[in-house]
């Protein structure tokens, strides 16, 4: 019987969030990047449920804390840091971003998304990373980068 993904078992967000923001202090000290008040925050805000959160989504949220209006660009700038240095993944089809599971780990983006739930399960097998540069390259297309997003049912909503 296959092992059901964290993301769709019901537990608690903090220790994914604690050990995130772990993993994001060690990385950004091993290649002397900032991780500021404010890109720090962004990846919590990410990381507090594993639903991919909109950028707009975290404006608000930063808005209601701070008491004025966060300035989008400030926001964007944030998600652009974390997305260069592997700490979150965008999902195109959702125009959102989800935390990263192994920042410390160069990999292709693949993920199972509920159209449920809308959680994100991020999967890291070698083998469907591979087998898309390779059918890309029998056809003389030099892959650069790939994010492959599957729709469908989690384990707890077809459970449900």
């Amino acid at each position: 019987m296959p092992i059901t993904p964290l993301a769709s078992r019901p537990h608690d967000h903090s220790h994914c969030v604690h050990h995130a923001l772990s993993e994001a202090d060690a990385l950004c000290a091993s290649k002397g990047l900032r991780l500021t008040a404010l890109r720090r925050r962004v990846l919590e805000l990410v990381w507090q449920s594993h639903k991919p959160l909109g950028a707009y989504d975290i404006l608000g949220v930063l808005s209601e804390e701070d008491g004025r209006r966060a300035a989008p660009p400030t926001v964007y700038r944030a998600l652009d840091f974390l997305l260069e240095n592997g700490l979150v993944h965008r999902i195109a089809s959702l125009n959102a971003f989800t935390g990263c599971n192994h920042p410390a780990h160069a990999h292709q983006g693949q993920f199972l998304i509920c159209r449920n739930c809308h959680a994100a399960i991020e999967l890291q097998n070698p083998a469907i990373s591979q087998a898309v540069v390779k059918a890309a390259g029998d056809v003389g297309f030099s892959a650069e980068g790939q994010t492959i997003e599957i729709v469908g049912v989690c384990a707890g909503c077809k459970a449900a």
